[in-house]
Order: structure tokens, then sequence, then C-alpha cells
């Protein structure tokens, strides 16, 4: 039997790769192999990072902190932001179901946090990113992540409905 744990060391590992990648994401996997049926990993992440909202219609996913301080945000099907909570601040752990629509923003850099789901591994499908959000490495990605700071409960990105002229604003749906 093999002990697995995380160091402090390792995290400040983890986040200087992520600083280096061109997506500014880096990830240390738990589990031995992608098809493990419980998927664990910590995943560092940029300020600026673009974690495209999405959603895992076959199962729920655990977040936590390891280190810094993250929006996690939920949408409804028509991408109104129902909830938005702050991981490692006012929260300790969220849990999103099945099917429910996210996304993540790191406020810290070398922010690290923790994800469990259910495996094997799948790659997220086209039809599971929101059809109102633009894809990455974008101008209009930028302007979402952007958004994802000060984005209130109730409101809508309105460059999804709208098209990416209007994608730099912020409206509260009408």
């Amino acid at each position: 039997m093999s002990i697995k744990q995380i160091t402090r060391a390792m995290l400040d590992s983890l986040g200087r790769q992520a600083q280096a990648s061109p997506r500014r994401r880096a990830n240390l996997n738990l589990h031995a192999q992608l098809d493990d049926p419980v998927q664990r990993l910590a995943i560092a992440m940029e300020p600026d990072t673009y974690v495209r909202p999405h959603r895992h219609p076959h199962t729920w996913e655990l977040l936590f902190p390891l280190a810094g301080r993250f929006v996690v945000l939920h949408f409804d099907e028509a991408g109104t932001l129902s909830a938005r909570s702050l991981l490692g601040s006012e929260s300790r752990l969220i849990e999103t179901p099945a099917g429910g629509w996210h996304a993540v923003l790191s406020l810290d850099p070398g922010a690290v946090i923790f994800e469990v789901k259910h495996g094997p591994y799948q790659q997220i499908a086209e039809a599971d990113y929101a059809p109102w959000s633009p894809a990455s490495e974008t101008p209009q990605a930028a302007a979402l992540v952007a958004w994802y700071a000060r984005a209130q409960l109730g409101e809508r990105w309105p460059g999804g409905a709208q098209g990416a002229g209007a994608a730099l604003g912020c409206t509260s749906p009408s």
C-alpha cells in the first residue's frame, strides 16, 4: 500500500507550472489511471485562466481549496448566475450536482484547488459547454473571465446572448 500526500512544496511547484503554462493551469493526479472510478486531482490555476462554463452529466464534482481562493459560479440553463461562492474564505467545500452548469475563477496567484468526481475521465463534450460561452483563446473568453470577478446573482453575461460585439459589457437581464 502506498500513502499519497500533497506537500506544500508540491503545491508551490504546481503553482509555478501553472504560471509557466500557456493555459495558466497545471494538475497533479492522485488517481493512477484515467479510467480510475474516482478522479482525484489538484489543479493550480492562475487568475487569468479561463474555465469555460460546463457541466458533467454523469457525475457530481467536489471542490475544495488547498491554497488560495476561488469564485465558484453556478448558472441556470439560460446562463443566469444562480449561485456564487467564495471558496477558501466563506466556503470550505462545494459540491456541484451532476448536470449543474458551473465555472471557476482563481483569485490568487499560485492558487490550487482539489477536485473529486466519478471516473473514468471523460473529456468535456462540446454539448456540455454552455452554449452561450465563448471558446477558449478568444477575446470574448478573456472578457468572460473578467465578468466572473464582478458577476452578481441574477445577472447574465451579455456576450453570450447578444453576440461577440457585446462581450465586453455586463448587465442584468431585462
